[in-house]
Formats: C-alpha cells, sequence, structure tokens
C-alpha cells in the first residue's frame, strides 16, 4: 500500500512537472510572437509622437535680417602692425655736408581691414531651399594710420649753412603712412579679411537659424 502512495507521488510530482514546462514554453512562444508587435507600437507610437510634435526648424527670411547685417557698419577682422624706415632728404649732391637736410624716420603703424556691411543690399542674400546664400562686398582697408607714440626720428643730419625743413618730417610722415599700407596689401591683408569675415558671419547666421551658408563670390 505504501509503495502505491509513493508511486502516486511521483507521477504527480511528473505530471506537475511537464505542466511547467508546457506553461513556460507556450509564455515563451507568446513573448516571442509580441516582442515584434510591441516594438513596432513603439516605433509607431515614435513617429505618431514625431508627427504631433516635431522639433521646430527655424529659418528666417533673408530680407529680414538685412538691417542687422548693415547694423554692423564696418566689420574689422584683422589688423596689421608695421614698422618701416623712411629716410627723407633734400640737397643731397656734392653740397650735402653745406646744403642737405637729411632724416631717418622709424615709422610705427597699424592696418585694419574688413568689410563694410554697409554695402550689402537685399540682393546680395537669397535662400536656396534652406540654404542661404550671400555675397559679400569686397573686402577693403579700413585704417592705415602711424602710432605716433612709436614713431620717432632716429637720426637728423643738416648741413652747416643749412637749415632744418619743417617739412621733412610731414613728408616722411605721409609717405610712411603710404608704405606702410602697401607692405599689408603686399601680405595678403584683404584675402585675410575677407576669410575671417566669412568665419565670423557664419556663425552669426547659424545664430539665426540657418545651418547651411554658401557664400557667393562677386562678379567680376
Amino acid at each position: 500500500m505504501a509503495n502505491k502512495t509513493v508511486i502516486r507521488i511521483i507521477l504527480v510530482i511528473i505530471a506537475l512537472a511537464a505542466i511547467g514546462f508546457v506553461a513556460v514554453t507556450i509564455t515563451h512562444s507568446i513573448n516571442s510572437t509580441l516582442d515584434p508587435l510591441q516594438h513596432a507600437n513603439s516605433q509607431l507610437g515614435t513617429q505618431v509622437s514625431e508627427l504631433l510634435h516635431p522639433t521646430p526648424t527655424i529659418i528666417a527670411d533673408p530680407i529680414t535680417i538685412i538691417n542687422q547685417v548693415q547694423e554692423l557698419a564696418r566689420l574689422e577682422t584683422i589688423r596689421y602692425t608695421v614698422e618701416k624706415v623712411i629716410t627723407a632728404e633734400t640737397n643731397q649732391g656734392a653740397l650735402a655736408l653745406l646744403f642737405g637736410d637729411r632724416l631717418l624716420f622709424v615709422a610705427h603703424g597699424y592696418v585694419i581691414a574688413g568689410i563694410d556691411m554697409s554695402k550689402i543690399q537685399p540682393a546680395d542674400l537669397w535662400l536656396d531651399g534652406t540654404t542661404l546664400n550671400v555675397r559679400l562686398p569686397a573686402s577693403e582697408v579700413l585704417v592705415a594710420t602711424l602710432d605716433n607714440d612709436k614713431s620717432y626720428i632716429y637720426d637728423r643730419q643738416t648741413g652747416l649753412f643749412a637749415q632744418a625743413d619743417p617739412t621733412l618730417e610731414t613728408q616722411a610722415r605721409q609717405v610712411a603712412e603710404q608704405e606702410i599700407r602697401k607692405s599689408a596689401l603686399n601680405d595678403g591683408i584683404l584675402d585675410q579679411a575677407m576669410a575671417n569675415a566669412q568665419t565670423t558671419l557664419r556663425w552669426f547666421f547659424e545664430s539665426l537659424g540657418y545651418k547651411q551658408i554658401n557664400f557667393v563670390p562677386l562678379e567680376p
């Protein structure tokens, strides 16, 4: 009798184990079937949410920013510091020791180049899809001047019978300003000024909502 009872208990345990295995298998099968559906539903919900609450793309009308650009006025984008030695002289012939006048002028100055933004017109800004096209005016020298605190006469020689020419230093200063400007131009200050202006204005336009900016060269 006891053996029959033990056998029944074992059979019950086996039956319960089998039922549990079947239940786990069914649950796994159901989950495997539902996972793609749940993933699809999640994607659909995300797409619906994006449609109902889209991320805004802000594109300002280029015409409306003309005034903002023009308010920048002269956009100074680069500064060169230049030093030149200028020789100014008169009566430097055979009698220079008697009647000549000569000076060496050390000129220290600076040149600032950039863009005159007041020259930009509505036709210089236009949209092509989401790309903002910008045609900038030519870069130019905005300031070329001497630094009087650092410029000085290094040497002056006046003949025994000559009087110092009061205009000689003035003439030297005028030539010095021209030479300082010429040196900066020869060194490519205008090209660098344009490159710097485009970098600055690209950031400016991007801050207004434009993500694609194309700088159009001036027509020759």
